[in-house]
């Protein structure tokens, strides 16, 4: 049975220069309406802890969250996906530098009304200032990452930066880290405190 893990795929392997047609089979099988459009991972893995907190399933929905590999793709999904290809509903979130891609590649492909959602910075930076440097350390050491975080921060090249900078960064430095953590800091998040972009996001869904 078709499931949006299934059209997911699909629409990645469309995206790099695959077949259309894979794609376009399995809409009709489901109640696809709405396509989230996001940098990578770890954006996918946060998206998806706030809905599953907030009791959603957000495929059932006709949701479907998809990492892009990066936002200088994000023109390429949305011709594909919105107005001018499948004709579904486009929104997403990205970092305040990557925010020119979203624009020009919505405008392109007849979206430019349809919102999307910016990070100060990233949405790493995002978590970390709504949870608190010393909320997130606990996280890190109930994860067994405490040893690692600490021979990281004592590097020379980290000495000049905030401990917020170099949590940000240690998140970056394991594949798969910042996956797993996009999970973990949105789970242990207030529920008045979750960054307002994210927030927006899935309110708008």
């Amino acid at each position: 049975m078709a499931d949006m893990g299934t059209f997911r795929q699909a629409v990645t392997a469309w995206a790099a220069g695959g077949p259309g047609d894979p794609v376009r089979d399995l809409v009709p099988h489901l109640p696809v309406r709405a396509v989230v459009l996001l940098e990578g991972p770890s954006d996918v893995a946060a998206v998806d802890a706030l809905a599953a907190r907030r009791g959603r399933d957000l495929a059932a929905e006709g949701v479907c969250v998809l990492s892009m590999g990066g936002a200088m793709s994000v023109g390429r999904f949305a011709g594909l996906l919105g107005p001018t290809g499948l004709g579904l509903r486009l929104t997403g979130l990205c970092d305040e530098a990557e925010r020119g891609y979203y624009t020009r590649g919505l405008e392109r492909a007849g979206a430019a009304r349809q919102p999307f959602f910016v990070c100060a910075a990233d949405l790493e930076d995002e978590l970390i200032r709504a949870l608190g440097v010393p909320r997130v350390e606990e996280l890190v050491r109930a994860e067994g990452d405490l040893r690692a975080l600490r021979t990281f921060v004592n590097q020379p090249a980290q000495r000049g930066r905030s401990a917020d900078q170099r949590l940000r960064r240690f998140l970056g430095t394991k594949k798969g880290r910042k996956i797993h953590y996009g999970r973990v800091l949105v789970e242990a998040l207030e529920p008045d405190r979750v960054p307002a972009p994210l927030d927006a996001l899935l309110a708008g869904l």
